[in-house]
């Protein structure tokens, strides 16, 4: 018998299972390929707001460890004596009479919650933002949700407690850095199809 010509050669070939392989290179690299990397000046922003970041965690602790170490009647005297200056030439300054009031409505059991607060989230701002810094891509996400954890508690104190200009601006740059970490997380992520291939061919 003889076989029709062309006939194998033209199922290969129209077979839709059979693509060029620059094509499927080209596709292949193009849902692959990680995000591009922050641009100089981006970058040197998102490190500045991490350095920032890991100050104001250090600030916290130290915060946190007074608080432990000072009694409510002490802090009160201390923010008199800070403050004694300041409402001499000024007795109705906002800054200085909200101090000297929230200070002496200070209790024992506020004073230790407010060290307990402050000890952890400063400890856990240095910790994260130390490890970011140091390129450990597993801490990227658990920074991510600190801040957000943090943007959310200072929306519900902006928003439902009393507006602040201080912590709206705060928050801002929370959101920003936010954005910052996730798009340096992105571009240093490897592609995830890298992986389940190496596993298949395990």
């Amino acid at each position: 018998m003889t076989r029709p010509p062309g006939r194998g050669r033209v199922s290969r070939q129209d077979s839709p299972a059979r693509q060029d392989p620059a094509q499927m290179a080209t596709s292949r690299a193009s849902q692959s390929a990680p995000a591009r990397p922050l641009s100089p000046a981006l970058d040197k922003t998102f490190k500045v707001g991490l350095v920032l970041k890991g100050l104001d965690g250090i600030l916290e602790v130290a915060g946190g460890i007074l608080l432990l170490f000072l009694s409510p009647h002490a802090i009160e005297h201390i923010v008199r004596a800070l403050t004694a200056h300041e409402l001499s030439e000024d007795p109705h300054d906002f800054i200085a009479s909200h101090l000297l009031h929230t200070a002496g409505h200070l209790t024992t059991s506020a004073t230790l919650f407010g060290a307990v607060y402050l000890l952890s989230h400063g400890a856990a701002k240095v910790v994260l933002v130390a490890l970011v810094l140091r390129d450990k891509l597993w801490a990227y996400p658990w920074l991510i949700a600190l801040l957000v954890a943090f943007i959310g508690y200072q929306l519900y104190q902006i928003t439902a407690v009393s507006f602040s200009a201080g912590l709206t601006a705060l928050t801002v740059f929370d959101v920003a850095l936010v954005w910052l970490t996730w798009r340096e997380y992105q571009s240093k992520r490897p592609p995830r199809h890298h992986g389940a291939r190496a596993g298949r061919r395990a």
